[in-house]
Protein backbone atom coordinates (compact mmCIF):
# COMPACT_ATOMS: atom_id res chain seq x y z
CA UNK A 1 0.00 0.00 0.00
CA UNK A 2 1.13 3.60 -0.36
CA UNK A 3 0.70 4.65 3.26
CA UNK A 4 2.80 7.54 4.50
CA UNK A 5 2.95 8.79 8.07
CA UNK A 6 3.17 12.57 8.31
CA UNK A 7 4.04 14.39 11.51
CA UNK A 8 3.11 17.87 12.64
CA UNK A 9 6.43 19.46 11.70
CA UNK A 10 6.00 18.46 8.06
CA UNK A 11 2.29 19.15 7.86
CA UNK A 12 2.61 22.55 9.54
CA UNK A 13 5.17 23.58 6.92
CA UNK A 14 2.55 22.92 4.25
CA UNK A 15 -0.49 24.29 6.09
CA UNK A 16 1.19 27.53 7.12
CA UNK A 17 3.04 27.93 3.82
CA UNK A 18 6.50 27.84 5.35
CA UNK A 19 9.58 27.80 3.12
CA UNK A 20 10.18 24.08 3.70
CA UNK A 21 6.60 23.20 2.76
CA UNK A 22 7.64 22.83 -0.87
CA UNK A 23 9.88 19.91 0.11
CA UNK A 24 6.99 18.09 1.77
CA UNK A 25 4.28 18.31 -0.90
CA UNK A 26 5.95 15.91 -3.39
CA UNK A 27 6.46 13.35 -0.60
CA UNK A 28 2.75 13.38 0.19
CA UNK A 29 1.27 13.52 -3.31
CA UNK A 30 -0.76 10.45 -4.23
CA UNK A 31 -0.19 8.82 -0.85
CA UNK A 32 -2.60 7.70 1.87
CA UNK A 33 -1.65 9.99 4.73
CA UNK A 34 -1.88 8.67 8.25
CA UNK A 35 -1.11 10.17 11.64
CA UNK A 36 -1.98 9.56 15.28
CA UNK A 37 -5.11 11.25 16.61
CA UNK A 38 -2.97 13.81 18.42
CA UNK A 39 -1.93 15.55 15.18
CA UNK A 40 -4.83 18.07 15.06
CA UNK A 41 -4.01 19.13 18.64
CA UNK A 42 -0.35 19.63 17.72
CA UNK A 43 -1.32 21.58 14.62
CA UNK A 44 -3.66 23.76 16.73
CA UNK A 45 -0.73 24.46 19.07
CA UNK A 46 1.47 25.49 16.14
CA UNK A 47 -1.29 27.84 15.00
CA UNK A 48 -1.67 29.30 18.49
CA UNK A 49 2.08 29.85 18.84
CA UNK A 50 2.28 31.55 15.45
CA UNK A 51 -0.70 33.78 16.33
CA UNK A 52 0.97 34.79 19.59
CA UNK A 53 4.23 35.62 17.80
CA UNK A 54 2.52 37.68 15.08
CA UNK A 55 -0.93 38.88 16.12
CA UNK A 56 -1.29 40.83 12.86
CA UNK A 57 -1.42 37.48 11.02
CA UNK A 58 -3.86 35.87 13.45
CA UNK A 59 -6.88 35.79 11.12
CA UNK A 60 -4.84 34.36 8.24
CA UNK A 61 -3.22 31.71 10.42
CA UNK A 62 -6.53 30.67 11.91
CA UNK A 63 -8.05 30.45 8.43
CA UNK A 64 -5.14 28.29 7.22
CA UNK A 65 -5.59 25.98 10.20
CA UNK A 66 -9.36 25.65 9.87
CA UNK A 67 -9.14 25.17 6.10
CA UNK A 68 -6.51 22.46 6.53
CA UNK A 69 -8.64 20.57 9.03
CA UNK A 70 -11.57 20.64 6.64
CA UNK A 71 -9.68 19.67 3.52
CA UNK A 72 -6.87 17.36 4.59
CA UNK A 73 -7.28 13.82 3.39
CA UNK A 74 -5.67 12.38 6.48
CA UNK A 75 -6.54 9.21 8.35
CA UNK A 76 -6.11 9.59 12.10
CA UNK A 77 -5.35 6.16 13.50
CA UNK A 78 -5.01 4.62 16.94
CA UNK A 79 -1.60 3.63 18.21
CA UNK A 80 -0.39 0.88 20.52
CA UNK A 81 -0.41 2.86 23.75
CA UNK A 82 0.95 -0.09 25.68
CA UNK A 83 4.08 0.04 23.53
CA UNK A 84 4.68 3.81 23.42
CA UNK A 85 6.62 4.32 26.66
CA UNK A 86 9.15 1.58 25.84
CA UNK A 87 9.45 2.73 22.22
CA UNK A 88 9.97 6.33 23.36
CA UNK A 89 12.57 5.28 25.91
CA UNK A 90 14.44 3.04 23.46
CA UNK A 91 14.78 5.87 20.93
CA UNK A 92 15.02 8.86 23.27
CA UNK A 93 11.73 10.35 22.05
CA UNK A 94 8.67 11.83 23.68
CA UNK A 95 5.64 9.56 23.65
CA UNK A 96 4.08 12.05 21.22
CA UNK A 97 6.88 11.50 18.72
CA UNK A 98 6.92 7.78 19.44
CA UNK A 99 3.27 7.67 18.31
CA UNK A 100 4.35 8.70 14.80
CA UNK A 101 7.19 6.20 14.89
CA UNK A 102 4.85 3.45 16.06
CA UNK A 103 2.47 4.10 13.15
CA UNK A 104 5.28 4.16 10.61
CA UNK A 105 6.62 0.85 11.91
CA UNK A 106 3.19 -0.77 12.17
CA UNK A 107 2.36 0.18 8.57
CA UNK A 108 5.92 -0.31 7.29
CA UNK A 109 5.48 3.17 5.88
CA UNK A 110 7.75 6.11 5.25
CA UNK A 111 7.68 8.89 7.82
CA UNK A 112 7.69 12.49 6.62
CA UNK A 113 9.12 14.77 9.31
CA UNK A 114 11.53 17.64 9.82
CA UNK A 115 12.35 16.32 13.29
CA UNK A 116 15.88 14.93 12.88
CA UNK A 117 15.74 12.84 16.03
CA UNK A 118 12.44 11.25 14.97
CA UNK A 119 13.70 10.64 11.43
CA UNK A 120 16.86 8.98 12.77
CA UNK A 121 14.82 6.80 15.13
CA UNK A 122 12.62 5.73 12.23
CA UNK A 123 15.62 4.77 10.10
CA UNK A 124 17.17 2.78 12.94
CA UNK A 125 13.94 1.04 13.98
CA UNK A 126 12.96 0.19 10.40
CA UNK A 127 16.34 -1.49 9.84
CA UNK A 128 15.93 -3.46 13.05
CA UNK A 129 12.64 -5.02 11.89
CA UNK A 130 13.77 -5.85 8.35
Amino acid sequence: MNDTVVDCSALAAVVFEEALGGEVVPQLAGRRLIAPALLPFELAQVCSTKMRRDPTQGALLLDQFVTALGHLDLDLEPVGFDELPALAERHGLSCYDAAYLWLALAHRAPLVTFDRKLAAAHLKAAKEIE
